[in-house]
């Protein structure tokens, strides 16, 4: 599917973005320096834009790309753990096209539902700082603006979770972030009549440790649709 002008404009520029020293620096060490694994590869070394439907109802809200994942394929998600994780869940459930993403060009497409992370580059230790999450808020505040047909955020982790509660903030959608509490398969249906929908990230961390199961984010994104499918009027908090 095309994208609209809007969106190709927004990720030129977020592509083309140098706001955060410390994040271009490393970004570009990674890809010059590479993994062992990756020696042969040409890493993507920029900020990695969005991926998917642009009249997705779920939008999957991730924390940042990965040093030696999205950094080096440039698409969200892409040739890491997390990814090998997550995409055989949203194929399963129906959001996607195969099981399977490696690269840019593997032909993976997505069907009512859109990638994006509170940062755009990869950080050191995957902890981008409150200054560089700043940084980045206004693209995701233009893709939740942009995106009109959703319904559902899937927030994947605190940090996804407190992007989406300061959007609302700023907004003044709600005035504080008190009565939302993270915590895997919290749901809130906030003001603006959108869902959000809490999970824990699918990181190796939390994958290899048990504390995310494959049957726990199959429910999430299972979950994600019967909300996308609700009318306005039975969506309950």
């Amino acid at each position: 599917m095309p994208l609209p002008i809007w969106l190709k404009v927004l990720n030129a520029e977020v592509i083309a973005c140098t706001r955060c020293p410390r994040l271009v620096a490393y970004r570009e060490m990674i890809a010059r320096e590479k993994r062992r694994a990756y020696r042969d590869h040409e890493y993507w070394g920029k900020p990695v834009p969005g991926f998917g439907d642009p009249d997705a109802r779920v939008l999957v809200l991730g924390l940042a790309p990965g040093a030696h994942g999205s950094n080096r394929t440039g698409r969200p998600f892409t040739g890491d753990a997390s990814g090998k994780f997550m995409y055989p869940v949203l194929y399963e459930a129906g959001f996607a096209n195969q099981p399977t993403a490696t690269d840019r060009n593997d032909g993976l497409m997505l069907t009512d539902l859109y990638i994006t992370a509170a940062a755009r580059c990869a950080p050191p230790d995957n902890k981008p700082l409150p200054e560089e999450l700043a940084n980045c808020a206004p693209y995701l505040e233009r893709e939740l603006e942009g995106l009109k047909k959703l319904r559902v955020i899937v927030a994947l982790g605190r940090i996804g979770f407190e992007a989406h509660l300061n959007y609302m903030v700023r907004k003044k959608t709600i005035a504080s972030k008190r009565e939302y509490e993270f915590r895997h398969g919290a749901e809130y249906l906030m003001p603006d009549g959108r869902v959000l929908l809490a999970s824990y990230h699918p990181s190796n961390q939390n994958t290899q440790t048990g504390k995310l199961t494959k049957e726990m984010f199959q429910r999430i994104f299972k979950r994600a649709r019967e909300l996308a499918d609700e009318s306005p009027g039975r969506i309950s908090r």
